[in-house]
């Protein structure tokens, strides 16, 4: 199974993470893609630790980093877990994953 997670507001940030993490135990693959406020969750610890625990995908629009999180992207080994894109990374990740879930 390949999950992908869309994340538009930060708000919501530990329930995605709650959501990816259930599906890493599980063996599941999963993509991550962050939007807006979403890309906020870069500085949140939570994230980051989800991030050092797996090696799926995940991919931040670019705009919206450098609207609300461009420093996040200067911490130590971000640049080399992140993809900086933009909604062709979104649209990838929902044409190659079995499930999205939009938060």
């Amino acid at each position: 199974m390949r999950l992908g997670v869309v994340l538009t507001d930060e708000q919501f940030g530990q329930d995605a993470v709650n959501v990816l993490s259930a599906a890493a135990r599980r063996g599941w693959e999963t993509r991550c893609f962050l939007t807006d406020t979403g890309v906020k969750v870069l500085d949140d610890d939570a994230f980051r630790a989800y991030l050092d625990q797996v090696s799926d995908w995940v991919a931040v629009c670019e705009l919206s980093v450098e609207r609300y999180a461009h420093a996040a992207l200067e911490r130590p080994g971000m640049k080399d877990r992140v993809i900086v894109g933009g909604q062709y990374q979104d649209a990838e990740l929902v044409r190659n994953t079995d499930r999205v879930l939009v938060f």
